[in-house]
């Protein structure tokens, strides 16, 4: 029972450790730059205090990629 209990937990904290790893920048990537599904976060103090802003690239054809997807922008708590 404990090592089960202690396989789930190990499991649970590796999937949620992996989501960790975005980048953290000053400036937003110019557009093109990023993969499609691509998270980085943005310090650029255009966020309220205790917020950053999480910018998810897309694909879209206008700046060269293959889809009609845009890439999105949002103020989340740090």
């Amino acid at each position: 029972m404990i090592k089960t209990t202690a396989s789930i937990l190990s499991v649970f904290v590796m999937t949620f450790a992996t989501s960790s790893f975005a980048q953290t920048l000053k400036h937003e990537p110019a557009m093109g730059a990023m993969r499609e599904g691509q998270v980085v976060f943005v310090d650029d103090g255009t966020c309220p205090v205790g917020q950053i802003k999480r910018v998810v690239g897309g694909n879209h054809t206008k700046v060269g990629g293959t889809k009609q997807i845009v890439r999105t922008s949002r103020c989340v708590p740090r």
